[in-house]
């Protein structure tokens, strides 16, 4: 089994810049509080990592 995290937007992207917004696009984030199961690969860590301040991780799993 794959490993797993669980990210959970915690910011608006209002007032915030285009490539933040894309991010939480990419993540399959755009309202508050919404979570998201993503497969754990450096890229998602990567996006997560580069917009610490909107997203959070709740869980990690496998």
């Amino acid at each position: 089994m794959a490993k797993t995290i669980v990210v959970k937007q915690i910011g608006s992207p209002i007032r915030r810049p285009a490539e933040q917004r894309a991010t939480l696009i990419g993540l399959g984030l755009n309202k508050m509080h919404k979570t998201r199961e993503l497969e754990d690969t450096p890229s998602v860590r990567g996006m997560v990592n580069s917009i610490p301040h909107l997203v959070e991780i709740v869980e990690e799993r496998g």
